[in-house]
Parts: structure tokens; C-alpha cells; sequence
């Protein structure tokens, strides 16, 4: 046999075994419908309903609604995939805020809301994902109020719309994170926190003159926050958006061949300053463009601390190299 039919033998073998691993894994499914019409009425039931540790995919799948829940899934219910019809007729909805009395005071006692418990749904377990769905948080323009915190890894969204004000959506921890064609919309650092994320062919819709990103990313991170082909949109008067201002010193945030309205500054960045504990952020952060297009994206007047990609380096952001062993595409 040559060297040849024996890589071509290898590569089929590798995949009937793939192949018939994947046949052999249980199709476990539930229903929710709030008509009774489901396996359960909440889809907070059906989270609680998955096996704990779960090694298999299990698919919840969400008639439409107006969920008014805040869901938690938590770190021991893994691999769930949560699938509405139509992410406008299937919503999550909820509208807690900090500064909200908090009955019986959260897990430090404190008596209000705040920024980390104002989520309307909290995912904490890895390999799990939203498909179809639309997560709001209604509290309106008072201060950080939060639709969607992810700290786990592994966490992947499609057809989503996630709506609030300040502080949207929060990517919390150093996990990783994938949105495709998602609607994200808010004021104020409304896609922020650590996690390693890749956003493609999103619209960003800006509520108000503010900023997009914060991203706290740490320094062993090669990757933060990265929009690939994404549409950045403002609501009518909005004229003043940034791209983006450091949380913490080492944040990473790029944008590539996305279209940036006429909403977005000049300068692209901001720095953040007057923070004593995290001072000149703008040394250490890493924001950067390629290929962008539209009125907002003439680079002629950026930040002279931002960074314009060159075509090698850009060639670095696929999703494959961002997010090594994991394949988050649907």
C-alpha cells in the first residue's frame, strides 16, 4: 500500500469513527410553552430538569413568548442549547438594575442589585447556547442593568437579540465566547468584561452617545474582543460613539471589515483616564483596526496609541486561531 492510501485509509476511518460517536449520543429534548403545551411552562424548569454534569447535548426548545424570568444556568448543567422559533416572538425579559432593592439581600447581603446580579439570564455552564432567542433587560436608562452574563466557556449564540442600556452584555469571565448575527444594542460599555470573544456579522446598535466595548482582558490573553464583518448602527440624534475604553490595563478589542456608521468619533478610542489604581491604560491596551469601511471608519484621526493591523497581521483573526480546540460555528 502507498504512503498515500494509507493517509487516505486513516482519514476514513477517522471519520466513521467520529461519525458513529456522534450516532451513538442520546437526542435528549424538552419543550416549553407557557399554554401547558410543553414538557414545562418555565424555561427555567426545563434548565433545572437537565441531568447535573451532562456529557451529551441536550436541546430545550422555546415556543413563543414573554418569558419573564432571570435564568440561571448554572455551573453543573452543561451542554444546553436553548432554541426559540423567531427571536422576535420568543423573549426572555426581565428588569432588575443596580441600585433596585434586592429582597433578602443577594449572596454578600448586600440589600440592592448591582451590576453582577442585575442579569436577566446568567449562564455559568460550559458548552451551552442560545440559538433564536431575544434576552432583555426593560429597566431603561438607570444605570448598569445587565441582559446576558456568561462566565462560562464555551458559549455560543445565533439569531440572538440582546437588548438593554448600560452594561448589555457581560462577558465575565476569561472563558470564550462566540455571537453570530446577533442583535446587540445599549448606551454605555454595553459589551464588556474579560472573556475572549468573536462577534460576527452582528449589528451593534448605539442608544446614546457613549461608548461600545470595556474590556477587562488580561495580559496572558492573546485575544480579547474581536468583530469580524459587523454592522455598527446608532439610534437617530446619537453622534458621538466610541469604539471602545480600557476597563483594565491589558484590554485587547479589534474590529475587521466591519461597517462603521457615521456615529463613530474620530478618535475611535478612548483611554479611560483617572482611575489611580489602573493609570495610563492607554500604554498597555491593545485596540485595533482592519479593513473597515463606512463614514466612521477614516482612520486619519485616531488615537495616535491606536493600531492600524497590517494584512499579515489581520490574517491572525479567524475564529479557528482564536479559539484553538474549539469549533463554535452552528
Amino acid at each position: 500500500m502507498t504512503k498515500t492510501n494509507i493517509f487516505f485509509a486513516i482519514k476514513l476511518l477517522t471519520l466513521f469513527f467520529f461519525t458513529e460517536v456522534r450516532s451513538q449520543q442520546p437526542n435528549i429534548q424538552f419543550s416549553v410553552s407557557q399554554d401547558g403545551t410543553g414538557d414545562y411552562r418555565t424555561i427555567q424548569e426545563a434548565v433545572n430538569a437537565v441531568r447535573d454534569h451532562m456529557q451529551y447535548k441536550v436541546s430545550i426548545y422555546v415556543k413563543p413568548g414573554i418569558y419573564k424570568e432571570k435564568l440561571v444556568i448554572p455551573a453543573w448543567k452543561k451542554n444546553i442549547r436553548i432554541i426559540g422559533v423567531d427571536r422576535e416572538k420568543t423573549i426572555i425579559t426581565n428588569g432588575d438594575y443596580t441600585g433596585k432593592p434586592f429582597p433578602g439581600g443577594d449572596f454578600t447581603g448586600n440589600p440592592k442589585f448591582g451590576t453582577y446580579t442585575s442579569y436577566t439570564v446568567l449562564v455559568q455552564g460550559n458548552d451551552c447556547s442560545l440559538e433564536n432567542i431575544t434576552v432583555e433587560n426593560t429597566a431603561g436608562p438607570v444605570g448598569q442593568a445587565v441582559a446576558l452574563t456568561i462566565e462560562g466557556d464555551r458559549f455560543a449564540a445565533k439569531n440572538c437579540a440582546l437588548l438593554g442600556h448600560q452594561d448589555t452584555l457581560y462577558t465575565s469571565k476569561d472563558g470564550r465566547c462566540y455571537f453570530e448575527n446577533c442583535l446587540i444594542v445599549g448606551t454605555t460599555d454595553f459589551i464588556f468584561g474579560e472573556a475572549t470573544a468573536v462577534f460576527y456579522k452582528c449589528k451593534i446598535k448605539s442608544l446614546a452617545d457613549s461608548f461600545i466595548t470595556a474590556a477587562s482582558t488580561s495580559k496572558q490573553q492573546v485575544f480579547g474582543y474581536v468583530f469580524l464583518d459587523c454592522d455598527l448602527v446608532a439610534a437617530p440624534g446619537v453622534k458621538k460613539v466610541f469604539l471602545g475604553r480600557p476597563w483594565r490595563p491589558f484590554a485587547k478589542t479589534v474590529f475587521i471589515r466591519c461597517n462603521l456608521g457615521e456615529q463613530i468619533v474620530r478618535e475611535g478610542w478612548h483611554s479611560w483616564p483617572g482611575d489611580p489604581l489602573f493609570a495610563n491604560k492607554d500604554k498597555t491596551a491593545f485596540y485595533a483596526e482592519y479593513n473597515n469601511k463606512g463614514k466612521g471608519a477614516d482612520t486619519s484621526g485616531r488615537v495616535a496609541w491606536a493600531k492600524q493591523l497590517t494584512k499579515k497581521e489581520a490574517e491572525a483573526y479567524t475564529v479557528k486561531n482564536i479559539f484553538l480546540n474549539w469549533d463554535p460555528t452552528f
